[in-house]
């Protein structure tokens, strides 16, 4: 009966979801913005989430001039779906609206090597292709062990030894890709402009201004204090409320 119940709150919930996001679309080509963010975020509500619910509620925020929300969710569409040229396109038009012009510092050296290789493809594309690779090794494992002459055993003795070289290569580049986006705080500065500390507390001296749709970067968490970092490297504390994060 427990088991009937659960399905039937499922099938309600999805339901749901499709009517106040298929509102939502309507309501958004009549170019009624407030009434679809509306519909949208009663999808969310209802705990149903999706990279182009994300996506069309960013494009709601950035007709209304809405920076903060408009980036904060193109942010949070890209999370689901990083490969989408849309969203990228749509989050660079809604940050050309922000204040702060904050310069990314270029990584040197083999972590750059690293991560510009493992930043190629999302960690769930990266287990993918392990999974081609591992086929491929086992395709030449079987042709290995059933060849009937020396020549063709070689050849598919080094098939096997090629490919389980870049499987090891593609499951450490999942591996390294995965934690990196576990570890990784991406937050959005909600507050119209808000002072960054030296130390986490209100008497300590503001060491710069940041304005609303910064990203900035969750290092630690003090109480209601957070600690960020820019992408140019410049770090400080900052009050929790002035800041959304992303994941």
């Amino acid at each position: 009966m427990k088991n009937l119940v659960y399905i039937f709150l499922c099938i309600t919930s999805f339901v749901f979801a499709q009517s106040g996001f298929e509102k939502g679309n309507a309501l958004y080509q009549k170019g009624q913005y407030k009434q679809a963010i509306q519909a949208y975020e009663s999808v969310l509500d209802n705990h149903q989430q999706s990279a182009e619910l994300y996506f069309n509620l960013g494009n709601c925020y950035y007709k209304l001039n809405k920076v903060a929300p408009s980036i904060y969710n193109f942010e949070k569409a890209l999370v689901l779906a990083p490969e989408d040229l849309d969203i990228t396109n749509n989050l660079k038009f809604a940050q050309k609206l922000t204040i702060d012009e904050v310069k990314e510092v270029p990584k040197v050296g083999f972590a750059k090597l690293v991560r510009d290789f493992t930043g190629m493809y999302h960690y769930n594309t990266w287990a993918w292709i392990s999974v081609v690779f591992g086929l491929l090794f086992l395709g030449f494992f079987i042709g290995y062990y059933f060849s009937p002459t020396t020549v063709s055993k070689r050849i598919f003795f080094f098939g096997m030894f090629v490919w389980i070289v870049l499987l090891l290569v593609s499951v450490g580049a999942g591996i390294v890709e995965k934690n990196h986006f576990l570890n990784e705080r991406p937050a959005i500065v909600f507050a119209e402009v808000t002072e960054v500390k030296s130390e986490p507390q209100k008497a300590s001296p503001a060491t710069f201004v940041i304005h609303e749709g910064t990203k900035v970067f969750v290092q630690e968490t003090l109480g209601k204090w957070k600690k960020i970092q820019l992408t140019d490297g410049t770090e400080g504390w900052i009050q929790s409320e002035a800041i959304r994060e992303v994941k």
